[in-house]
């Protein structure tokens, strides 16, 4: 035998060895399972992070209202300013007065750091609005962005002028083009003159907003959340629902009308780690229940609010009956609940229905779901639950009712809240997990034992959390990803999904890992959004039995770290696999399409890095992101197959056209 045939049939042999020790998956695409539900895949916002002000919600300025409790936080003040407390606006009544320093060379102003500074784009505008009054009949400002380090020639590096007429209070607007960006820019307003002059809600907007709203997004946040195709957005909270007592719990209907009279709310995360303590966390309101159903339409997501069922966070007041509300004076917060669905779907003769109008939304914004409570558990939650239940069912029984099993994804109190949810027949249970590596490797099969006759499932807020390295890190997404094919393999029971948090300011934040970080020019998006990312946009529209020697394939013994799902997109007759390699080894494998015949082109998407502890960042944003491909499928004696070799901890999607 010559040299050309021993190498070829060294390297037959070595190909058949390669098959022979290739994990077999088997996927029938003939017959449609379980319906995959809208929702699925979904977001979740709580005003953590710096998430609302400082973040998603466009305002540039801090403590735009002077109602912080300390009314000049945010603010440097210089000259002759006075704080009042007679302003226009009942529920924000302070604001402040400029008047003349007494010399021609002295200043009267005020100076806004914003969020961690002001952050503007090189040519883009910025809409400088104010509600005033000149007590003499006329008076003028001007309005600078300035260079908050000063070190170069000019502080101001862009200037406009207001011009204000008139004893009564108007609101007045000009915009600003920035020249330069600029992460750490601040507000600079001077009294122009010896005339005094009244200022009241001192707000700069980007003109470019998301959809661009006037009291809008920021784009760049809010563009990412809408590219994640989510089925569901799930707001305010989180804890935030709750507060750490009752007093500032969140309330929505403080949260809608005009943005000037929404009240001032303190941040519950604002002194609730001594080691990450922000005394200027508080809650605008700016982005409120309004903009939250809004933005949900915006962004092609249901709306799914989170209503606080009578009691204060769990937490800090464990079997303390006094911090929540007695079970026979929960009338108002029932209510609550009641008038927040006639908000949303009433027409506008209704009262709740006319406020949306006057808002700007005449038609209704279609809301199905609605939770009461967020992570509470025990007796406490259950007697206040039920009256919930029983309310919403007897005026709305098309809305579905979402309850929580509390903060545990396993043991004593999760079981009894599951036994207490499904006792009151709700529609959802809410779960939470934030569980370390060990959890997700070994909780693949879940669902797989879930009582399919009870309510459905939400796991409202999950992460993987790396033990002793809670940050964004590469493995801890994909053994988000490994879990997911969990969600995905049990649609009949699973209906939605979110990933939490969401938001998070880099140097504001409190708690990570987070899905997106930002600061206040720039954004990346963590590997756990894309990988929310690639299940979300390919969920489609019914799963697909896929198995491995008869068995579901979730990191069992014998598979090798192995994880994978597939489903039918219907619409496009596309099937799509997913497979995760959450092993230290390359893995073989071939997937056989039964009821796909012939040799095909399948597309991948593969996201990959061999860098465990690698992470995404604002200067390199794109580190870690899914690549496109294409792989030849084989014909097989009655279907099509996949054959592959995935890397070491990998996740590769296939999408082959049926």
């Amino acid at each position: 035998m010559n040299h050309r045939l021993l190498t070829c049939a060294f390297a037959l042999t070595t190909a058949l060895a390669s098959m022979a020790q290739a994990h077999v998956m088997d996927v029938n695409t003939k017959k449609a399972g379980a319906t995959v539900q809208s929702t699925m895949y979904g977001l979740f916002f709580e005003d953590i992070n710096y998430a609302a002000d400082g973040g998603l919600y466009g305002e540039l300025v801090k403590n735009r209202s002077f109602e912080f409790p300390q009314a000049f936080m945010g603010w440097q003040t210089f000259g002759n300013v006075t704080l009042k407390d007679d302003g226009p606006f009942e529920r924000c009544p302070h604001y402040v007065s400029l008047a003349w320093a007494g010399h021609t060379d002295r200043r009267t102003g005020l100076v806004n750091e914003g969020y961690f500074g002001i952050g503007v784009l090189k040519g883009e505008e910025y809409r400088f609005t104010v509600w005033a009054r000149a007590p003499k009949g006329t008076a003028r400002i001007r309005v600078q962005l300035i260079d908050a380090n000063t070190m170069g020639e000019r502080q101001d590096f862009a200037t406009a002028k207001v011009d204000v007429k008139g004893t009564e209070w108007k609101k007045y607007e000009v915009r600003i083009k920035s020249p330069r960006t600029d992460n750490k820019a601040s507000l600079r307003i001077f009294l122009d003159g010896r005339n005094p002059i009244d200022l009241e809600h001192i707000s700069l907007f980007p003109v470019n907003t998301f959809k661009n709203r006037e009291n809008g997004m920021r784009r760049d946040l809010a563009q990412a959340l809408a590219d994640m195709k989510p089925g569901v957005l799930r707001f305010p909270g989180g804890c935030i629902v709750e507060g750490e007592c009752l007093e500032n719990r969140y309330q929505w209907k403080n949260t809608i009308g005009p943005v000037e009279n929404r009240p001032l709310n303190r941040n519950r995360w604002e002194f609730t780690f001594e080691h990450r303590y922000f005394p200027d966390y508080f809650q605008s309101y700016g982005l409120g229940f309004f903009e939250f159903f809004q933005l949900s339409e915006d962004i092609g997501a249901e709306p799914l609010p989170v209503l606080n069922v009578g009691m204060a966070c769990q937490y800090q007041n464990r079997n303390n009956e006094k911090a929540h509300v007695p079970v026979d004076q929960l009338d108002p917060y029932i209510q609550d609940c009641l008038d927040l669905i006639e908000f949303a779907n009433g027409d506008t003769t209704t009262t709740w229905g006319k406020k949306r109008a006057e808002m700007g939304h005449p038609a209704p914004f279609n809301l199905k779901f609605i939770a009461v409570g967020n992570e509470q558990w025990g007796e406490f939650y259950f007697v206040r639950m039920q009256k919930f239940v029983d309310a919403i069912r007897a005026k709305h029984p098309e809305i579905k009712i979402i309850g929580t099993s509390g903060p545990d994804s396993e043991g004593e109190n999760f079981n009894l809240g599951w036994e207490a949810m499904k006792k009151q027949k709700v529609d959802l249970v809410d779960e939470h997990f934030y569980r370390p590596e060990s959890w997700f490797l070994t909780s693949g099969l879940r669902y797989e034992k879930y009582d399919r006759k009870g309510p459905k499932v939400f796991a409202g807020e999950y992460a993987c959390h790396g033990k002793g390295k809670k940050w964004n890190h590469y493995e801890t997404s994909l053994l988000e990803a490994a879990f997911m094919t969990d969600l995905e393999r049990n649609a009949d029971i699973v209906h939605m999904a979110t990933y939490a948090p969401m938001l998070a300011h880099v140097e504001g934040w409190q708690w990570r890992p987070d899905l997106i970080w930002f600061d206040n020019v720039r954004m990346f998006k963590s590997v756990s959004y894309y990988v929310q990312q690639m299940y979300a946009q390919n969920k489609g529209t019914n799963v697909l039995t896929m198995t491995m020697d008869g068995q579901p394939i979730a990191g069992q013994e014998g598979q090798d770290g192995l994880f994978a799902s597939a489903v039918i997109d219907k619409p496009s007759n596309t099937v799509i696999v997913k497979v995760i390699n959450t092993s230290k080894e390359k893995q073989p494998v071939s997937i056989n399409l039964s009821g796909i015949k012939g040799e095909r082109t399948a597309e991948t998407l593969t996201l990959t890095c061999t860098d465990m502890m690698a992470e995404n960042t604002l200067d390199e944003p794109e580190k870690i992101t899914p690549q496109a491909g294409t792989l030849a499928c084989t014909a097989g004696k009655k279907s099509t197959v996949i054959n592959d070799e995935i890397a070491p901890m990998t996740f590769r999607l296939y999408k082959v056209k049926k």
